[in-house]
């Protein structure tokens, strides 16, 4: 046998060149008709050949071994740097599609707990492949019975095998759906892994196929597995972390109005994301005496549930000074300060706080450290002009004029929290600009709905969605419409 030669089945036939893996050339043996041997890396030896001396096959052993694990390490550096369960499982496709040499695959999250959340990704697959996968009956597919396959009763707790289909054409037991599916999407073979570990249990599945029969050797094997111990122990932080974010984001929304009063004069919207460490932003719109309204944004300093908890109580206390005094939002802040001085000793706030009066198109506001309000329409987009102040809680006494607009009808005031601007990765001088930018840019036939004003800055000032980056902060964009 000669150095370097490949470990496993040989291979009696050769097809393209083996994937490459992290930016170099994988040195795992691949299957027939997936992988060829590497470049440099000679031929099986010819029974005439010479037979190499002991140390020499030991060495080879040796650097195939620090091959193997170069490899593992650089494909484990690529996962951990995934924020996302989506994301994550595709790195898992891709790492695996290489270890197994294979073209193709399917990857489903589903916990065995049922909590979810769940997802379905295809590998060289449109939506549309994986729908008809999916018609295969779960119970005869490789997948469905690593997530379905009963436990062993004397131990709940073992990882179920990895399901190697090496003909789907020969292969017996197999629901005739499947092989039509596998005649109908060009693959003939298959080999399934299960995301789970005896302390994580059961994540999901991922499943590779190639294009004519074949199978991972035994090398490839024991490679794919270490990564998918690695990667279901990866997968079950990523889901933990997005467990909290929407148990957060609940919370949140539950303090926060289930729907917007309906003021004759006005009309309005509100757009709000909470961040993956669920932080302190609020909104709120008040219906005061006599046809006023009052508005409302702000957030307190500091993220997850005590953030959450202090917003509640802020937000709440807001309220009830807007309805004794919201005709004076400098009293109505002052107010505010004291409580947070009093009750939240070692947090700060931003907020804003403005009392309208529609059918006067007149505004009256004032703000603790908070970014001032923009007013968009037909002639004019421009910030509110507002004096510089404190946020609350960080002076011994918070103080700060008030400052009055009249909107014109059609025009449209945004308030806005502080992590809109901050999610655009700019400076503060440019995320203002480009707000500005965004809003002057709204085409006029989304003039007259305030829902659809928003949702353009959003689309113009975000256009990767809020949806993105691990450690994005909370956002509020609230837009009230005068007639």
């Amino acid at each position: 046998m000669a150095p370097n030669g490949p470990v496993g089945k040989p291979t009696a036939m050769s097809a393209p060149h083996s994937p490459k893996v992290a930016g170099i050339n994988s040195t795992v043996p691949g299957p027939p008709h997936t992988t060829s041997p590497l470049p440099g890396v000679p031929p099986a030896a010819a029974p005439s050949d010479p037979v190499p001396p002991p140390g020499a096959l030991i060495q080879d052993r040796l650097a195939a071994w620090v091959s193997d694990l170069t490899t593992l390490h650089e494909l484990t550096e690529r996962l951990i740097r995934t924020s996302s369960l989506d994301e994550a499982l595709r790195e898992v496709l891709d790492a695996g599609a290489a270890l197994v040499g294979a073209r193709r695959g399917m990857g489903v999250l589903e916990p065995a707990d049922g909590l979810g959340p769940t997802a379905t990704l295809g590998l060289g697959l449109a939506h549309a492949d994986l729908g008809i996968i999916e018609t295969v009956p779960r119970a005869t597919s490789s997948y469905g019975r690593l997530l379905d396959g009963l436990p062993d009763p004397a131990r709940p707790e073992r990882v179920p095998d990895p399901i190697t289909i090496r003909d789907l054409r020969t292969e017996e037991g197999l629901d005739p759906r499947h092989r039509e599916v596998a005649a109908r999407l060009g693959f003939a073979a298959s080999y399934a892994l299960p995301l789970a570990t005896e302390e994580t249990g059961r994540l999901g599945a991922a499943v590779w196929f190639y294009d004519e029969p074949a199978e991972p050797d035994t090398r490839r094997r024991h490679l794919v597995g270490l990564y998918g111990r690695f990667a279901t122990e990866h997968l079950a932080r990523l889901l933990q972390v997005e467990r909290a974010r929407v148990r957060l984001g609940t919370v949140a929304e539950e303090l926060l109005p289930s729907r917007l009063p309906r003021v004759p004069g006005v009309l309005l919207a509100v757009r709000h994301h909470t961040g993956p460490r669920g932080g302190g932003d609020w909104y709120d719109a008040l219906p005061l005496p006599e046809g006023a309204l009052g508005l409302s944004v702000g957030s307190v300093t500091g993220t997850g549930p005590s953030a959450l908890a202090a917003m509640g109580r802020l937000r709440a206390s807001l309220r009830a000074y807007a309805v004794m005094e919201g005709e004076d939002p400098v009293a109505v802040l002052s107010d505010l300060e004291l409580l947070l001085r009093l009750t939240e000793p070692a947090r700060s706030a931003t907020a804003l706080f403005a009392y309208a009066e529609p059918d006067r198109r007149r505004i009256v506001l004032a703000g603790a450290g908070h970014a001032p309000p923009l007013i968009v329409g037909e002639r004019r987009t421009e910030f509110v002009e507002t004096s510089l102040s404190a946020p609350l809680g960080m002076l011994s006494c918070w103080e700060a004029p008030s400052v009055e607009l009249s909107p014109a009808p059609g025009e449209t005031v945004l308030l806005y929290t502080d992590g809109l601007l901050r999610r655009t990765g700019e400076p503060m001088d440019r995320a203002f600009a480009r707000l500005r930018a965004a809003a002057a840019s709204v085409p006029k036939a989304d003039r007259d709905d305030p829902g659809a004003l928003a949702d353009h800055v959003l689309r113009t000032l975000l256009p990767d969605g809020l949806d993105t980056g691990a450690d994005g902060e909370d956002v509020v964009l609230l837009a009230a419409r005068f007639a």
